[in-house]
């Protein structure tokens, strides 16, 4: 039987992203709509401006959407809402027992809630006992990380299992499908750069800390990584490029630096792709318009791996925002959660 699951925020485009993704999932089945009072007591197809590429699933066409309250008939929500307003909004689902995946910055950096990417800090959930305990009606919150700082992290991987990263100066150029719908306006971005995103340098500077960091006396001790984030937003639909410059412990080379990356082998659990990294030689890859969709959207590229002149090397990786950095990890994150028995509690 598939697990009866909510959409916090459905009109948005994560909220759409989250409806294009679960309709074919099998492990959950949409069973409720959720939005702002604005939205809440409409049709969904009449609430919402529809911005996926696939038409609206029929069965959710004519659904009803409701407030965001804890009233809703399914044990799982997955939370696309705006910043401004999830914080409150997630607590008080968790707070009355239901399990929370969320998108949004709010309670990513809480002592007790995994900042989770599963292929990397999946021990990470062990968190979640004290979470559980604090509440007291069985729901917790488990957050994703920022979509760049899942794109840094993710490129990191093999490197980071092999050696001891030390300082990371990295450069991101942001899709405008990034900034939500209708994001930013087309005479601010279109033939520009945008050389700031709010709160965005320090998102990618402080979370990889605790993702990389390791379960210490039930509470999480930070990796000693200095991270130096510059944030740009671009005119690219999809895909979130970054320019990575690594400065590592011990000494190495390009060369095993590219054999650890084919040599990485991804667990290929649930939705995560049978080929979670790809490496291109080729200096002008990644690019988003060829690579942003490898994977489902769930693989992350990564390419031209080489002396820096400043740190040791550098790299450009590239991953799909909205999926991978999104929505995609959430389920994921969910479908991780059934495999680790937290349904069944």
């Amino acid at each position: 039987m598939k697990i009866k699951t909510g959409i916090l925020g459905c009109t948005g485009a994560v909220g759409q992203k989250f409806i294009t993704l679960l309709q074919n999932n099998p492990l959950f089945e949409i069973t409720e709509l959720a939005a702002s009072n604005k939205s809440s007591g409409k049709k969904f197809s009449d609430a919402v401006n529809w911005t996926e590429s696939n038409p609206i699933p029929e069965k959710l066409k004519n659904k009803i959407i409701k407030n965001c309250k804890p009233n809703l008939d399914c044990k799982l929500v997955f939370s696309g809402l705006d910043s401004a307003v999830a914080g409150d909004i997630e607590d008080e689902f968790a707070n009355a027992g239901y399990i929370v995946i969320s998108n949004s910055k709010n309670h990513r950096m809480d002592n007790d809630v995994p900042l989770l990417i599963p292929e990397i800090n999946i021990t990470h959930l062990s968190l979640l006992k004290s979470q559980i305990t604090r509440r007291k009606s069985g729901g917790f919150i488990v957050t994703n990380p920022n979509c760049s700082t899942v794109v840094l992290c993710l490129s990191l991987l093999p490197f980071i299992k092999n050696n001891e990263i030390e300082k990371v100066i990295v450069t991101t150029m942001q899709a405008i499908s990034g900034a939500g719908y209708p994001g930013v306006p087309s005479l601010d971005i279109l033939g520009n750069i945008i050389p700031f995103i709010k709160d965005e340098e320090e998102k990618i500077q402080s979370e990889p800390l605790k993702i990389f960091g390791k379960i210490k006396n039930n509470k999480i001790e930070f990796a000693k990584i200095k991270i130096s984030a510059l944030c740009n937003r671009v005119p690219v639909k999809d895909g979130h490029t970054l320019s990575v410059s690594i400065k590592l412990k011990n000494k190495t080379t390009v060369d095993k630096l590219i054999n650890q990356i084919h040599k990485f082998k991804s667990n290929n659990k649930y939705t995560s792709p049978k080929k979670l990294l790809y490496y291109f030689d080729n200096p002008g890859r990644p690019q988003p318009s060829l690579d942003v969709n490898l994977g489902n959207g769930m693989s992350v590229s990564v390419g031209n791996i080489r002396n820096c002149n400043v740190l040791d090397f550098k790299f450009t990786a590239l991953g799909h925002n909205t999926i991978r950095g999104a929505a995609g990890l959430a389920i994921l994150n969910a479908e991780y959660l059934i495999g680790k028995g937290f349904f069944n509690k």
